[in-house]
């Protein structure tokens, strides 16, 4: 039974990993040729004319990213139809041959300074199907051809926190690319090592879905199958590619018992805020309200994922009020519950133990995740308590993991006292934890929290506690 669960112990995240794990909420600006065109997959043929956002501003894209508690933004440089939105020197298919700023626009050149001047980080998202490049489905040309569009994308924009490869290639199409995977990660790592490969990559993986499900526990530390090797060849069978993504555990103890390999390879959340990724004009409807994206930050962000929500503006560059107005409240809502901690040094009451003095309990108020609280190794059943400002009304507590050790917390307890019934009260029993578990517990004042730590591989740290 624990043979796969010993081995999931030293297991931990790359740098890179981490710093993205921290950027916990960003967008996905969807723009180019579907915009105008009112088709989400282009085809390759609509003349660059055809673009034309007569009244895009990049900083207000970010002033609003901001505002709804996002840390960063990625754009779609290129999407299938091959148009790209910078003016690359590769093809005659992009902004350079649109009558957009009269062909000197660059809209790549100012997301990404937008990003730098609002403090946020900047991403690109590149499609390797392309149904406009005749060059496609030739093998060594073609990615001769992409590494090319790479190399720009990486080298001219400063520093890129995620490069997100869209794995969709045209099998419906004549012409199939059999992607050299390998030469494209190596290209990423040379130029910018710092960014994650996302999506079809080896550093984060997929949930699985665009509606924002994810499993109760979310493991980062997981079976090397599931993910892919640095050299781009897959791990599993090409009739078994995504096979994990319907499995409802994927590392507890039962779920690795009989792996012997493992990656941290941790999960990101990506969900657009309408129906469709791309705007259209007659899609009034189906966008999500600032409660059910609340619901989908707790269970993403929440949940020991990052969430990247999929925005679009309209064809004029803007976004539509409702949009603006949706994701302005939901910021709102984030610092209402999530801008301060009921929790402060002198209200700490006791814990366990504390296995040194430079892993003080009092480690989980500060804003380093370095700086935690682990309890002594012969400490059974460890546990920490605070004391609740008198009179204070919450329902919301979050729960962090120093992942830079790794991920270990399998089964944790929070109990409430009640100072009318002189009694502890159990308000939640949890699994997993990770980066950050939010827990929403039923509304009440209470006078202590307890965290009792029942089940973790080995040890365990806990960077952060706050109660909202």
């Amino acid at each position: 039974m624990e043979k796969g669960y010993l081995k999931t112990i030293n297991i931990t995240p790359s740098k890179r990993q981490i710093e993205w794990q921290k950027t916990e909420f960003y967008g996905l600006i969807n723009y180019g040729m579907p915009v105008f065109t009112g088709k989400q997959y282009g085809d390759g043929f609509t003349p660059p004319s055809v673009f034309w956002p007569e009244d895009m501003n990049t900083d207000s894209w970010c002033a609003l990213a901001k505002s709804a508690g996002m840390k960063g933004l990625v754009l779609t440089c290129k999407h299938y139809d091959g148009f790209c939105l910078w003016p690359t020197e590769f093809t005659d298919y992009s902004v350079k041959n649109s009558n957009w700023l009269d062909g000197d626009g660059d809209l790549v050149r100012m997301l990404s300074d937008s990003c730098r001047k609002h403090g946020l980080k900047f991403g690109i998202y590149i499609a390797p199907w392309d149904r406009h490049e005749k060059t496609y489905g030739s093998g060594k040309p073609y990615d001769d051809f992409f590494c090319g569009l790479l190399q720009e994308l990486l080298s001219n924009y400063g520093d890129i926190f995620t490069v997100w490869l869209d794995a969709v290639c045209g099998e419906d199409e004549k012409k199939v690319q059999d992607y050299d995977w390998g030469r494209y990660y190596k290209l990423i790592r040379s130029l910018q090592p710092d960014a994650v490969i996302s999506f079809r990559g080896p550093d984060v993986r997929w949930c699985g879905n665009e509606k924002g499900v994810t499993r109760l526990n979310e493991w980062s530390v997981v079976p090397a199958h599931i993910g892919v090797n640095v050299d781009g060849s897959e791990t599993v069978a090409k009739n078994k590619k995504h096979s994990h993504v319907f499995d409802r555990d994927i590392g507890s103890r039962k779920a690795v018992r009989k792996e012997s390999e493992f990656i941290w390879y941790p999960c990101e959340v990506s969900v657009p805020m309408r129906d469709h990724w791309f705007f259209e004009e007659d899609d009034k409807y189906s966008i999500k309200t600032k409660d059910k994206l609340m619901k989908l930050y707790y269970n993403t962000v929440g949940n020991n994922s990052c969430l990247m929500l999929g925005l679009s503006p309209n064809k004029r560059g803007e976004f539509d009020d409702v949009d603006s107005q949706i994701l302005i409240s939901l910021g709102v809502e984030l610092k209402l519950y999530f801008g301060y901690n009921l929790l402060k040094n002198e209200l700490f009451d006791s814990a366990s133990s504390c296995y040194s003095d430079d892993y003080s309990a009092l480690n989980v108020l500060t804003d380093k995740m370095e700086e935690c609280w682990r309890p002594s190794n012969n400490d059974k059943k460890p546990e920490i308590i605070f004391n609740i400002p008198e009179n204070e009304y919450f329902d919301k507590i979050t729960i962090g993991e120093n992942i830079i050790n790794g991920q270990h917390i399998e089964e944790f307890t929070v109990y409430c006292f009640d100072s009318e019934k002189k009694k502890w009260k159990k308000v939640y029993d949890g699994e997993t934890i990770g980066y950050k578990r939010i827990i929403s517990i039923k509304p009440g004042v209470y006078s202590k929290i307890r965290f009792v730590f029942n089940t973790y591989r080995s040890f365990f740290e806990i960077s952060q506690i706050s109660v909202n």
